[in-house]
């Protein structure tokens, strides 16, 4: 079901209960059924008809408040078969692949869904979303999710592995999720649109370098490399300070705009070619020679 629009908890909502402890449980109120967790259980009949933000009491007497969840809750607490893009990444990943209402996007592997709902989402009624995913259990728990959040008829899945390329043209962005996305470029340029937006997610540097060579050489341009951390604090007034943990690495960001160029015949070190572009820049500013 879509995440709930109104101030008053209807039936088929999509609530978040979570009390004192902070330990969050996402349900669909469902009228004659009930909530159960370590605090109690509480009717989903009683709920029905409540306000959003206020308590209600569990059958032992323990305090509950409801809430309407946000994406945030909803993918942290996605089913899952395996590890899922982290919410911190995932509103990145659709700002720097230009995702607004009406665009086509390709997304490869599925996974458990958790970028293929952010993506439904943004892209609107007049938009779609092309996943691809060659694991049939995985994919099925991404439909599964991705029908809970009402947004099945905007993503079209594709089970099979993209070795075989992509039956879509000319879309607007194409993220790849894969474990050796280098292989997949050639289908992906082909794919996407000229000027079109590529991303993809590795969990280690000696990935990164053996993608960002073809990329450098090829049919690519505005090539990035990025890595997001998040830190939160406590949040006790008398005594904030960070969180004893954190999560740090999740995985390093590559982007790239698909462009017509010759490809390259040689590699050159991302040092020498930073070191370039400051004697290029240099050149700009005094107008001649650096």
């Amino acid at each position: 079901m879509p995440l709930p629009q109104g101030s008053v908890i209807t039936e088929n909502d999509i609530v978040l209960l979570i009390g004192k402890d902070r330990r969050t449980f996402i349900r669909t109120v469902s009228a004659g059924q009930r909530f159960e967790c370590h605090l109690g259980f509480v009717e989903y009949d009683t709920l029905i008809g409540t306000r959003y933000g206020e308590q209600v009491s569990t059958n032992i007497g323990h305090k509950l408040f409801v809430l309407a969840p946000n994406m945030d809750d909803i993918i942290l607490h996605l089913q899952r078969e395996g590890q899922i893009i982290y919410p911190k990444d995932l509103g990145y990943i659709a700002l720097k692949l230009g995702i607004r209402p009406g665009v086509q996007v390709i997304e490869a592997g599925t996974g458990s869904g958790a970028l293929t709902v952010m993506l439904a989402l943004l892209v609107g009624d007049e938009g779609h979303v092309y996943s691809y995913e060659r694991r049939r259990k995985m994919q099925e728990r991404a439909i599964t999710n991705v029908r809970r959040m009402g947004l099945l008829d905007r993503v079209t899945f594709h089970q099979r592995d993209i070795a075989r390329g992509f039956d879509e043209r000319d879309v607007h962005a194409l993220f790849l999720d894969v474990r050796t996305p280098w292989d997949y470029l050639p289908a992906a340029r082909e794919a996407l649109r000229g000027g079109g937006f590529l991303g993809a997610i590795v969990p280690t540097m000696n990935q990164v370098l053996q993608l960002i060579e073809p990329l450098y050489n090829g049919p690519w341009f505005l090539l990035e490399i990025e890595e997001l951390m998040l830190r939160q604090y406590k949040t006790i007034p008398a005594r904030v300070r960070p969180d004893d943990q954190m999560v740090g690495h999740t995985g390093f960001l590559i982007f790239a705009r698909a462009v017509e160029r010759e490809e390259a015949t040689g590699w050159e070190p991302l040092d020498v070619v930073k070191y370039n572009r400051r004697e290029d820049d240099a050149a700009q500013d005094t107008g001649g020679e650096p």
